[in-house]
């Protein structure tokens, strides 16, 4: 469960569009447990500034295209 919440944080971290479901079934858990993981994750190694900021970064980039695109 700590590796498939750990590739999902990689994911994330990574701009790679991987859903808790699809990490679930590769690692034959269930989205319960990577969810669980993932806040234990965010908590202990202090994951969730980072993940906002990436958010922010790509929802900036995503708001710069669609300006491009205009």
């Amino acid at each position: 469960g700590i590796a498939a919440a750990g590739l999902y944080v990689a994911a994330l971290l990574n701009n790679e569009k991987k859903t808790q479901r699809e990490v679930a079934d590769v690692a034959g858990i269930t989205e319960v447990t990577i969810r669980n993981r993932y806040k234990e994750l965010l908590d202990k190694l202090d994951l969730a500034e980072k993940l906002k900021i990436k958010e922010a970064e790509v929802a900036n980039k995503k708001k710069k295209a669609a300006a491009a695109s205009s």
